[in-house]
């Protein structure tokens, strides 16, 4: 069954901005029947890395806060903390990069909550039983909250082909170590010239595998889970993070974590595509390349995997921008594929799809 996708073009003229596209998004994917008066409702979306600026602009996301609390919802912005070396990679440099990025509560007119606590601790165990995980850590923020609304920028990615809803949710909303246990099928070793001996992975160990040795921390091998806790916790990054999972397994992993996110939103989720400022990387970078194709459009939906599909299918049929990382050399009718040769971005729709996320088929309705 086809699912239903709203589409909003960036054409814009007096009376009916940008700003006003989104709204009527929100009102015809019928995001207002999903939630109830006082619920909990978490915006997740991505603040941008310091430096970056491809991200959503804090304008729009005002908006839908406005939209949330017309219906009797409290809403406030979340997204968890990173695991590689940034500035998201605890909550409070990443509130402050969030608020640097224009996203203050002067703006938004919402708080933002940091969705796994401080140093990416804070996490629920989400039983999932599937491929890769039984069980998957998420946020604690976002387990609790009554509804989701996930707000994304939709752009390209080195490691999963492009980036959208199911990423934002998957990989925006695991914990720390959640992180780690998608991206590495490898077990941490600690860097002994960078370990201070400080004592707190051994403190954080589930499986009691890391000891102190000559005042520095040691993991046996024999007995670590590779769960990824000393990775997120270890102050100066002395537990190596091991980036080797290959790029299929990454992404059903990462489909896994979304599907453990909306477990408990079934009815209680919606999502929006910006498909604008389209850059080949992440926003996680501290940089923005030129857009690969011109500004698209916005999208709505609740169907995950239906929303992604048709955002894919948008880029795909756009000119290339001679000016990008494309060029102005053959793309051929796949973007993504372009940009990244070895990345199948496929996959992650299709996982998604058949564990019950949603619809690769849908109907593009235009307002």
């Amino acid at each position: 069954m086809n699912s239903d996708v709203f589409f909003a073009s960036v054409r814009a003229k007096r009376g009916d901005s940008l700003l006003e596209k989104v709204e009527k998004l929100f009102d015809r994917a019928g995001f207002g029947e999903i939630m109830k008066p006082k619920d909990l409702v978490a915006i997740k979306l991505h603040f941008g890395e310091r430096g970056n600026t491809a991200y959503i602009r804090p304008q729009f996301i005002r908006r839908i806060v406005d939209k949330i609390k017309a219906q009797g919802g409290k809403p406030f912005l979340t997204d968890s903390n990173t695991l590689y070396v940034g500035s998201r990679s605890n909550t409070v440099d990443h509130l402050q990069t969030a608020i640097e990025n224009g996203f203050a509560y002067a703006v938004v007119d919402a708080p933002l909550v940091i969705a796994d606590g401080l140093s990416g601790q804070d996490f629920e165990r989400v039983e999932v039983n599937l491929k890769h995980f039984k069980e998957v850590k998420i946020g604690s923020i976002a387990v609790h909250a009554d509804t989701l609304i996930a707000v994304s920028h939709f752009k390209g990615h080195g490691a999963t082909g492009f980036g959208g809803t199911i990423k934002n949710i998957g990989m925006g909303l695991g914990s720390r170590s959640g992180k780690q246990m998608m991206h590495s099928d490898v077990l941490p070793k600690v860097n002994p010239d960078k370990c201070l001996g400080c004592g707190k992975c051994t403190r954080y160990c589930p499986a009691d595998t890391i000891t102190m040795e000559e005042g520095k921390a040691f993991i046996q091998e024999g007995k670590c889970i590779g769960c990824g806790e000393c990775t997120a916790i270890c102050p100066v990054y002395a537990v190596g993070i091991n980036w080797k999972t290959e790029t299929d397994t990454l992404q059903e992993k990462m489909v896994e974590y979304a599907y453990g996110v909306l477990k408990a939103k079934q009815g209680k989720a919606g999502f929006i595509n910006f498909v604008t400022d389209v850059s080949p990387d992440c926003d996680c970078c501290g940089w923005n390349d030129a857009p690969v194709v011109g500004d698209i459009g916005i999208l709505a939906s609740t169907d995950p995997i239906a929303l992604d599909q048709a955002s894919v299918d948008l880029v795909n049929k756009a000119q290339p921008l001679q000016e990008s990382m494309l060029g102005s050399g053959e793309t051929g009718s796949d973007k993504f594929r372009a940009l990244y040769p070895t990345v199948e971005w496929g996959i992650q729709l299709a996982y998604g799809e058949k564990i019950g996320l949603g619809s690769r088929k849908y109907n593009l309705i235009k307002i």
